[in-house]
């Protein structure tokens, strides 16, 4: 599978996500997603799955250096102490020593980003983590970090896909060597009968589905974790990797809106904030 290189990592550009994923049904679909060589797996604290994630890693006999494994630390963990508490516990949780990417989940209002973010540094210096990184940061928040802090950000992980657009951040991203990896990138299920985009799968014998992760993953980048409890779903989002967009398929989806935010907490930072 194409892999993304940041932050001496190479990051799978499709990987699974977990989200509201449980026990069995969890480990389940690890091991499946494993099974069918998916090699890039995200879960977090607060999914409260790491330990069947790590049963799966471990049942599905993959060698660790072949799986990329991203966790994160939830926004009320972000003082020093909380933080290296929560890592231990999620390492703990998972069977493993370290993980490929440790990120911050949401920032907190009146945060110490210096404090946080050195605190992910010491971290990744100590050998809990390949790489770092944050979640859900909009330009004025990764700026923070990037140039005041001088944090080696590996990835920003946001909402995106064809009805949400992040085109200032990515290009702020891009210049940076930051990847995006895009969660909810079929839009909760938005996209099963979006008319444009059954258009264009219609005439490259794909799902709509597909073309939307089609889109994503074609980009520079940029990676996309879909969440699939099932086999034949997460079978299904593979084969977004063999669609292959034209220029008039860019253009259609380029076209639609691109406003539709899915998540959106009380606890949510200010998107539009770019400077």
């Amino acid at each position: 599978m194409d892999a993304i290189t940041t932050g001496g990592l190479r990051m799978p550009r499709l990987g699974l996500g977990t989200f509201r994923m449980q026990g069995a049904v969890c480990q389940s679909a690890v091991e499946s997603a494993l099974a069918l060589g998916y090699r890039h797996i995200d879960t977090a604290q607060m999914y409260g799955n790491e330990e069947a994630v790590g049963a799966a890693l471990r049942a599905a006999g993959v060698p660790r250096h072949e799986v990329h494994v991203t966790t994160k630390v939830w926004w009320e963990n972000l003082a020093p102490d909380a933080m290296r508490r929560a890592c231990d516990d999620s390492l703990r949780k998972l069977g493993l020593d370290h993980v490929d990417l440790y990120m911050i989940h949401w920032p907190a209002r009146g945060m110490d980003m210096r404090a946080s973010v050195e605190t992910l540094m010491a971290l990744r210096e100590a050998g809990r983590t390949r790489a770092i990184g944050v979640c859900n940061f909009p330009l004025a928040l990764l700026r923070e970090a990037v140039e005041t802090v001088g944090a080696p950000i590996a990835a920003n992980q946001v909402e995106y896909h064809v009805l949400l657009g992040q085109t200032v951040l990515r290009d702020y991203m891009r210049g940076r060597g930051i990847a995006l990896t895009a969660y909810c990138p079929l839009a909760q299920g938005r996209l099963a009968e979006h008319p444009a985009l059954s258009a264009i799968a219609r005439r490259h014998d794909a799902s709509p589905a597909q073309v939307a992760l089609a889109w994503l993953l074609e980009q520079d980048g940029v990676a996309a974790i879909p969440k699939s409890s099932r086999p034949e779903g997460q079978r299904a989002n593979l084969g977004a990797l063999a669609v292959r967009l034209d220029d008039e398929d860019r253009r259609v989806i380029a076209a639609l809106p691109k406003d539709q935010r899915c998540v959106n907490p009380p606890f949510a930072p200010a998107w539009d904030k770019a400077a």
